[in-house]
């Protein structure tokens, strides 16, 4: 079997779909909610794709001690173009939202409550399973000076906006974590930024949230970030800015528009080396738009497994690479992992397949499901703590994002 083989790809995937519809029969499927709710969907696929791409990734690594990206653009842009598409989810469902503040008001405080009860406490939860895993590869020994420890780990719980350093002396400690912690940054320069972006669209924040959103900017341009990452974020609002036409929404919910989706995805996918580009951005972009204007990829994003899958999305995104790295390294060993043939290794990774989606479904059910129920509650007690009541729009709105998005996903 050729180790860039598109087969294991579409078994694995069928495996986790099958996963999640029965996950949904046990449960109950997720309700459809909002204007958005092929977006939803959508979510579950972008997370398991960034999955296939480092499984392809490991399969490279073991041979060549190289973590880069597959000799194949369909497994590259498994991981960039998904990357790149939950970025345009952020920018599509934050700047809607500012536009829609327009008449109905932001509250910015729950806003900002809700992205950190969004991202932080699975992350807390992936961290410490990060540094548990250090502890065994590193047998409990002291291997580095402890305050420089200790600045490792500060960089780690600040999800390495500005560092992702090796700790305790494990060498490419980010492959624990299949190094995707880097795009959680942008999401919160992106979030810290939404008051500055509100001005361009009529709404006037308070003054803390303009001096928030000035340092994020700020910290963002020192951060240096990548041009296309950040050219995905205005693909979601172009897509954002379409969607508000009556005329592009109608033209989206039909059968050509679902052939041009799906020709884009395709396009790009396969066509480009790197999802870094203005001709693949722009194509996923359009097959986006089109997903975010009520298309349903031939009703598969509105189907119960599907939004299953997107709930979860965050989970399998911050937890797959813990589970391939223990698979290979614990499990099975380097050694005879490298030995694998192509046809074996595959098989592993759809095995792997459904104790991912299972436990994906844990860590939302038990870790982000209940934190986040908690927006209001946490909302209102930060207020009684401020010196002066915050002003707070007469209708509560829910905030969504990009990864429940995953990630920032849900309230």
């Amino acid at each position: 079997m050729n180790p860039v083989s598109s087969l294991p790809a579409i078994v694995a995937l069928s495996v986790a779909m099958a996963t999640a519809r029965t996950i949904s029969r046990w449960v109950g499927a997720p309700s459809v909610q909002g204007r958005f709710s092929s977006i939803d969907g959508l979510r579950g696929y972008l997370a398991f794709f960034v999955f296939l791409h480092h499984s392809s990734i490991w399969y490279f690594y073991l041979r060549t001690g190289r973590w880069a990206v597959p000799p194949s653009n369909l497994y590259t842009n498994f991981g960039q173009g998904s990357v790149a598409l939950f970025f345009m989810i952020t920018g599509f469902l934050f700047f809607s939202k500012l536009v829609d503040g327009r008449t109905k008001g932001i509250d910015w405080g729950r806003l900002f409550v809700s992205r950190f009860l969004r991202l932080v406490p699975l992350y807390l939860f992936v961290m410490l399973v990060l540094f548990s895993i250090v502890t065994v590869v590193s047998h409990g020994a002291l291997n580095e000076p402890l305050p420089k420890l200790l600045r490792s780990v500060a960089h780690w719980l600040t999800f390495t906006v500005d560092d992702a350093p090796d700790l305790n002396g494990v060498a490419h400690t980010s492959i624990i974590v299949a190094g995707v912690t880097w795009s959680l940054a942008y999401e919160w320069f992106f979030y810290c930024s939404l008051p500055l972006l509100a001005l361009a669209v009529g709404v006037v924040p308070p003054v803390p949230y303009l001096l928030l959103g000035a340092g994020s900017v700020f910290a963002a341009l020192m951060f240096d970030p990548h041009v296309f990452d950040m050219h995905a974020f205005l693909g979601g609002i172009g897509a954002s800015l379409a969607a508000r036409s009556g005329a592009f929404r109608r033209f989206a919910v039909g059968n050509a528009a679902t052939v041009v989706a799906l020709s884009c995805m395709i396009v790009a996918t396969t066509t480009f080396r790197s999802a870094y580009g203005f001709l693949p951005l722009l194509l996923l972009t359009l097959a986006f738009s089109i997903v975010a204007g009520g298309n349903s990829i031939l009703g598969v994003l509105n189907r119960p497994f599907s939004r299953i899958l997107g709930e979860m999305a965050y989970s399998i995104y911050l937890l797959h690479g813990i589970l391939l790295f223990t698979t290979m390294t614990f499990v099975i060993g380097p050694t005879a992992a490298r030995e694998l043939s192509p046809a074996m290794h595959w098989t592993l990774i759809v095995g792997l397949s459904p104790v991912l989606i299972l436990a994906s479904y844990c860590t939302f059910r038990f870790i982000e499901r209940p934190v986040m129920q908690r927006t209001n509650s946490l909302t209102q007690w930060v207020r009684s703590l401020l010196p002066v009541r915050a002003h707070v729009p007469a209708e509560d709105h829910s905030q969504g994002s990009a990864f429940r998005k995953p990630t920032p996903p849900v309230d």
